[in-house]
């Protein structure tokens, strides 16, 4: 499928079958991007959307060339025309990269050198492209950061990447990629890993640029949503290959292929309130299904909703927290006594019955995590109270909390860096039966493990295979598994979709949904995403920085939020 938006100007991109292959030991290579065509032309934003493992960031690789070295490729790829990258030597490319190609990578942790200072990097760029004085690069990249909306551009210049955020160390990012003013920005997956408000701004930031610069963009990523705010253009890619292509008005308003219906509508709905959450493999199941139709028939009625208020009316109250508590040492003077305290939680108070969904959402910062991990034991309290089955829980410590462990459990954001890569999944699954169940026979664990698997939705087959085989939504299957195998009366999920694809947190949210009818234990969700609490909770505390803003049920906030600064929340989703 060829996407094209003109047949009067010379595309800068240009892509004729292009087929990506990795060789497998003893079998046939394995396609990862298969036949794909586009062009792309100057000042124009294409999207690409897809899931993990649909072959879009190794598209956007192939544009810089920079494919992993055991990579083949084949087909055409051509820079205006004139320059053929797949067979350009390594000179010619190296002079495109950075000046006429800038890349802006997923994860800025990772990508910036933590070494350097972020002013040296984005420099060296200026210096190597550019052929820029010290003096003269220290003075444009400090425009730059100004340019690109960092407070005290001095001060970033100074700093190494862990010592800033995640939306600066992004914005850094975007100044390195745009700083010898290339032609072509390439953003693969720029925004994933930031909170909704900060991921509003860095499109905004981006939106921006390009029509300050003229430059064309290539922009990656898993949500439709985010595609919808930024690209004029979209390829939709499954398994490597291109299934829907056109103008993002078009193919947003009327897709058709299932997939794309898929993916547009397993993403929370603001709108409505839903039982359950669309999912990709309904729409493959069912390609004839209109949207709308499926939508209707998983949408929660009223009666629902009133049955649900009944039933938490009548519950206990399982955990009740008072004024908490919770300050990290600031600065502290030349004799080692602390100056000033953080404040990450401060004066909180809220309760949380039997078999209540309780959402938590707020900006990174804003001490929603650190709540999260005050009310399990895992900081240490500053002050105030937290009563846990009529407990007093707050002062708890040796035997008497070890005992309170298995009845609150915790699944974490990242399932890559959660799951012990030295273990496999069995081993890791027993092990917290081995400790908080040891009157169970070695068979009555291992059939506990099999049960709470085959509730995650995994076959037995994965009990002697580590982590690293497995997908981000299968391990945070089995992060799941492993808190609920001690049968906990509280979990908290602690930004656990947020490292997911859209159509891999559908699942994961239905999953936990269905568990939590299923064992009936209260939750508390935490997360940055006001349309995956809009789903999963049933009431909603709202934090900035370290206090309680606004609380209150779930369709109220919803629909009629107090707090400028929830209404920004919900303003900022794309």
């Amino acid at each position: 499928m060829l996407i094209s938006s003109s047949a009067s100007l010379q595309p800068l991109v240009a892509l004729r079958d292009w087929i990506v292959r990795f060789p497998v030991a003893r079998e046939q290579p394995v396609t990862v991007v298969d036949q794909l065509n586009f062009d792309l032309f100057p000042g124009e934003s294409l999207g690409i959307v897809g899931e993990s493992g649909s072959g879009k960031s190794l598209t956007a690789l192939s544009v810089m060339q920079l494919l992993p070295a055991n990579a083949l490729s084949s087909g055409g790829l051509w820079w205006q025309g004139e320059t053929d990258l797949a067979q350009a030597p390594p000179a010619t490319l190296a002079a495109l990269r950075g000046r006429q190609m800038g890349m802006i990578f997923q994860e800025p942790l990772s990508s910036l050198n933590p070494v350097l200072t972020c002013g040296q990097q984005v420099a060296e760029v200026l210096r190597q492209h550019l052929l820029l004085s010290a003096k003269e690069a220290e003075a444009r990249t400090k425009a730059w950061f100004e340019k690109v909306k960092l407070l005290d551009p001095a001060r970033i210049y100074r700093s190494y990447p862990h010592q800033l955020s995640g939306g600066q160390r992004q914005r850094v990012m975007i100044a390195m990629a745009l700083c010898a003013e290339p032609q072509l920005l390439i953003a693969d997956e720029p925004t994933t890993a930031l909170d909704v408000t900060v991921q509003h701004v860095i499109l905004e930031l981006i939106r921006d640029l390009q029509q300050e610069m003229g430059i064309a963009i290539i922009f990656i990523s898993h949500d439709l949503a985010v595609i919808r705010s930024i690209a004029e253009r979209v390829i939709v890619m499954q398994q490597g290959k291109c299934v829907e292509a056109g103008r993002v008005a078009t193919v947003f308003a009327a897709p058709q292929h299932p997939y794309t219906k898929g993916l547009l509508a397993c993403r929370p709905d603001l709108s409505r309130r839903l039982k359950r959450l669309a999912t990709v493999s309904d729409f493959l199941a069912h390609p004839a299904q209109d949207t709308g139709q499926m939508l209707d028939k998983l949408a929660e009625t009223a009666a629902d909703m009133a049955q649900r208020k009944r039933v938490l009316a009548e519950a206990k109250t399982l955990l009740n927290v008072e004024k908490l508590q919770v300050w990290y040492p600031g600065q502290t003077n030349w004799l080692g006594r602390v100056k000033n305290w953080v404040k990450a939680v401060e004066e909180v108070s809220f309760s949380l019955k039997a078999g209540e969904r309780l959402g938590i959402v707020g900006e990174s910062g804003s001490g929603k995590t650190t709540l999260g991990k005050a009310i399990l034991r895992l900081v240490d309290l500053h002050g105030g109270r937290i009563s846990f089955a009529g407990q007093e829980v707050s002062a708890l410590a040796g035997a008497e909390l070890r005992a309170l462990r298995p009845r609150m459990q915790l699944v974490f954001q990242d399932p890559f860096s959660s799951l012990n890569p030295k273990l496999t999944i069995g081993q890791m699954l027993l092990e917290p039966l081995k400790v908080h169940r040891p009157e169970l026979s070695i068979h009555e664990q291992n059939e506990r493990v099999r049960q709470v698997l085959a509730q995650v939705g995994l076959a037995a087959d994965t009990l002697p295979r580590y982590a690293r085989e497995f997908s981000g939504g299968q391990r945070q299957r089995i992060g799941l598994a492993r808190a609920l195998l001690l049968q906990p009366e509280l979990l908290i999920c602690d930004e656990s979709v947020s490292a997911l694809d859209v159509s891999v947190q559908a699942q994961v949210l239905n999953l936990i949904k269905d568990l939590q009818e299923a064992y009936q234990f209260s939750l508390i969700f935490i997360s940055h995403d006001l349309s995956v609490i809009k789903f999963i909770a049933d009431r909603v505390l709202v934090m900035k920085e370290g206090r309680v803003v606004e609380a209150g049920d779930t369709e109220v906030i919803f629909s009629s939020p107090q707090e400028a600064y929830t209404q920004n929340l919900l303003a900022a989703i794309p």
